[in-house]
């Protein structure tokens, strides 16, 4: 096999960790977000109705599980795992395990202040004004924690990826 083919396969293997890893994170985020939420005395879609005003504008904004909620969790789901793939092509292999989910929360905070933050006053503004700040913070941190783990996702990929010798039967033959 030829170096192009094997980096092809390598990179496209870190691409599918980085998302797996963002996706597992993004869950574990939103799960955060929607306890935090709950004991705020708010329902535990509330985070979901916020994101989907970037789509549907104020009509999102609903008591619990809305006509738009599902557009919200998607728009969760493929931002924060593409954030997870990209994340898991640009980290340094040679970075040590508390090193690479240092660089995670650095990367999920930096996120967070630019969506959040910089993009939410002028593209979403009801969702810039309805966050709740701390829990948010709070989530990005646990986020960036979970994107430390796409090696492991990695390692997993990389060894479904290579083919398992076939094994010769030891047992004798019946017919002899």
């Amino acid at each position: 096999m030829d170096d192009a083919t094997q980096s092809g396969r390598t990179g496209l293997s870190i691409f599918l960790a980085g998302l797996q890893a963002g996706m597992m994170a993004v869950l574990l985020m939103l799960g955060w977000l929607g306890v935090s939420a709950v004991w705020q005395q708010h329902t535990f879609w509330t985070v979901a109705n916020q994101m989907a005003t970037l789509l549907h504008g104020g009509s999102a904004i609903v008591a619990g599980f809305g006509p738009y909620t599902a557009s919200g969790i998607a728009l969760y789901l493929v931002v924060y795992s593409l954030l997870g793939a990209v994340f898991a092509m640009a980290a340094p292999q040679r970075l040590t395990p508390l090193g690479t989910m240092l660089a995670g929360v650095l990367l999920a905070v930096g996120w967070y202040l630019l969506w959040f933050q910089a993009l939410g006053q002028r593209l979403m503004p009801l969702l810039w004004l309805l966050h709740s700040e701390r829990p948010m913070v709070f989530g990005h941190v646990l986020y960036g924690v979970m994107l430390a783990r796409f090696p492991v996702y990695l390692k997993n990929h990389e060894a479904a990826a290579t083919p398992v010798p076939a094994q010769s039967s030891s047992s004798p033959d019946p017919a002899s």
